[in-house]
């Protein structure tokens, strides 16, 4: 560019601080390259053999050889690629195999296999317009807040489990329109369950529709590892699911179920699979092994469970205020201040663990936290290690 412009839209990268100065500070902890041996409970950072209490790939599945396997099929069979959307060329048999299995693991009539779980909950836009509310959770993942936004529909934040504030706000609304209940089962950062019966109460009072995202809790809660509407009892109250793959199937890809009529209408009407490449042949073939090994092996998620429970009462017995909730594979620490946070992850990886420090805008101003997560590859020696990390930085 020859000169300077007024108004440049490119004024607030060069303002925006918070990385040069925590990397001056030698804490900045994100975009670490990671050699990983696929599915493992150690990782390798910078040369260093570490624990990894950071990854979503809850059961450990994208290491398991016969997810691998699976893949590697796929490909020799298909290639890498599909060359197209799935509306024109990109349909394959693998992808309405897929969506078979998915839609008859979860109660549902139908399903749609996109190529992420962020575009899963963006396809969601399609169904949202100008005359309706959508009532969200206030910790939904953004993709879902994004969804609404696009769609141009009354998005109306309720505090996260607040269920008499979504009470208020389903009394207030508009009951002519068409309204929406929208919320995690597993909440992504925080590591809690919503508050699912009482939300479907309200929803049936109320006489409106119910949205659950459960990108972190398929495969890991329930008895058959359907999810938090499972724990609860509750599957047949809920209208739709988004899935992701990347968390409890240990893939890449997406999907929403729900019932066919919609399905059918979102197929042609989702913007966000309508003009991408569909789901690569390995990924679409890795989450049919996977949700196989789900159904067959619930030993993954029983332990899983268990390594939560004794890692957050352990935590605790440190004296670490707010630790929870670990009945979930999903563990929150409470640290509050952004740069304190990221010190304290860059010093647990000192100490041989990896985690995440979760700051805004991932979670709210002043709420900054470290997320740990548990996984079926860690053993009691690596929660052992884990609990010795924190001993150390809390010491």
């Amino acid at each position: 560019m020859a000169g300077e412009v007024s108004g440049d839209m490119f004024a607030k990268c060069r303002d925006w601080r918070l990385m040069d100065e925590a990397v001056a500070m030698g804490v900045y902890p994100y975009y670490r390259p990671i050699e990983m041996p696929a599915g493992a409970g150690e990782v390798v950072v910078g040369g260093r053999r570490v624990v990894m209490a950071g990854s979503s790939d809850y059961l450990a599945l994208s290491g398991d050889a016969r997810v691998r396997a699976a893949a590697v099929a796929a490909i020799e069979r298909l290639g890498v690629g599909t060359g197209g959307s799935r509306l024109t060329n990109g349909t394959l048999a693998l992808h309405e195999e897929l969506e078979g299995r998915l839609a008859r693991f979860l109660g549902h009539e139908a399903a749609m296999v996109v190529t992420t779980g962020f575009q899963a909950n963006l396809a969601l836009s399609a169904l949202f317009g100008p005359a309706d509310e959508v009532l969200a959770d206030g910790h939904v993942h953004a993709s879902l807040i994004d969804a609404a936004r696009q769609g141009r529909a009354r998005l109306r934040r309720f505090r996260h489990n607040d269920l008499g504030h979504l009470a208020r706000l389903l009394e207030r609304g508009q009951a002519d329109a068409g309204r929406l209940v929208l919320s995690e089962g597993l909440f992504s950062a925080t590591g809690d369950v919503c508050d699912l019966p009482g939300i479907v109460k309200l929803a049936e009072r109320h006489r409106v529709r119910l949205c659950l995202d459960i990108a972190h809790d398929v495969g890991v809660l329930g008895a058959g590892g359907r999810g938090a509407a499972e724990r609860f009892g509750l599957q047949s109250a809920v209208d739709v699911y988004t899935v992701a793959f990347s968390k409890g199937l240990g893939g890449l890809g997406g999907a929403i179920t729900g019932p066919e009529p919609v399905i059918n209408y979102l197929r042609h009407h989702a913007r966000a699979m309508l003009f991408s490449t569909s789901l690569p042949p390995a990924s679409a073939a890795a989450a049919l092994a996977g949700l196989g090994i789900i159904e067959a092996e619930p030993e993954r998620r029983r332990r899983v469970l268990a390594h939560a429970a004794r890692l957050s009462t352990e935590l605790a017995a440190l004296g670490l205020a707010g630790v929870g909730p670990g009945d979930t594979p999903i563990i929150a620490v409470p640290v509050g201040d952004a740069v304190r946070c990221m010190r304290l992850c860059s010093t647990l990886l000192d100490e041989g663990v990896f985690t995440l420090a979760m700051i805004p805008p991932s979670v709210p101003e002043g709420r900054s936290l470290i997320r740990l997560t548990v996984t079926a590859a860690h053993t009691d020696d690596h929660i052992d290690r884990i609990l010795d990390a924190f001993a150390v930085v809390c010491g």
